[in-house]
């Protein structure tokens, strides 16, 4: 300061120097406070770390509705296990069995879309040899096994039977288990869901009636469904015996399409 005075005699500098000391006063005192109030925001702040803003009461509720319905879809498998001493002889014997199967289930009405090919395996088969000496046995291969399967779906349930033998006459040695399902099922799903949310709210409503306490509003829904598959496992014994005989009798019955609920409602 002592400097600035030196510099500036007269009386215009005079008021120069003491309009920049007042500037400086204020620019301080803006700062002072400035730093002073953030400082109680952050300390503010802190207190509520790790909390909520706000807690609300709540209650969750639950309910289940289910459909049932005749399944309008079948699936199984058809497959054909052959043996040979070479790959090429089991290859052959494979195929033309395969593709007589895949003709006859054209002529029954099945589309190309329904039928697809789900496995194609190669496998070595060894025979193992002891040794009369005490020198160690070895396996020997003896041939080659392959398998190939087709999955058939079956929309005329009326066919499943002669399908079946139909396909086993053509030279299928192996049926997978027979799945009954629904192909379009979301329709049903809906009408589970409505039952299931009705369940619910009046449930809510009931609980809310006998504590004397308020249902506000919808603040959280789940839902859930359960869409069983019925098998026939007793299907493979009778249809892989084959070779004429007659068609097997198959029933359907009934599928049971189920959708659980749970919705939280805030409460006052």
């Amino acid at each position: 300061m002592e400097f600035l005075k030196k510099h500036f005699s007269n009386g215009c500098c005079h008021n120069a120097f003491n309009l920049l000391v007042w500037i400086l006063v204020i620019f301080l005192a803006v700062l002072v406070v400035s730093t002073v109030v953030g400082i109680q925001n952050k300390i503010k702040e802190g207190k509520y770390i790790g909390q909520e803003i706000e807690t609300k009461n709540t209650i969750t509720v639950s309910g289940e509705g289910e459909v049932y319905t005749k399944p309008d879809l079948a699936l199984t498998t058809f497959s054909v296990k052959t043996e040979a001493k070479t790959v090429v002889q089991a290859m052959s014997e494979n195929t033309e069995k395969m593709n007589d199967i895949v003709d006859s289930m054209k002529d029954l009405g099945i589309e190309e879309k329904d039928l697809k090919t789900t496995t194609f395996n190669i496998y070595p088969r060894y025979d193992y040899i002891e040794s009369m000496s005490f020198v160690q046995g070895k396996r020997v291969l003896v041939g080659y096994e392959i398998t190939q399967s087709l999955q058939v779906k079956m929309r005329d349930l009326d066919k499943i039977g002669e399908i079946i033998q139909e396909a086993t006459d053509a030279g299928a040695n192996q049926v997978g288990d027979l799945q009954f399902t629904v192909d379009q099922e979301d329709e049903f799903k809906k009408q589970a869901r409505k039952q299931a949310i009705e369940k619910a709210k009046d449930k809510a409503k009931e609980i809310a009636d006998e504590l004397d306490i308020n249902l506000i509003r919808i603040v959280n829904f789940n839902e859930s469904s359960y869409l069983p598959i019925y098998n026939d496992y007793g299907l493979m014994k009778e249809a892989a015996v084959g070779g004429g005989g007659e068609t097997p009798q198959i029933e359907t019955g009934e599928n049971k399409i189920e959708v659980s609920v749970s919705i939280t409602y805030e409460i006052d």
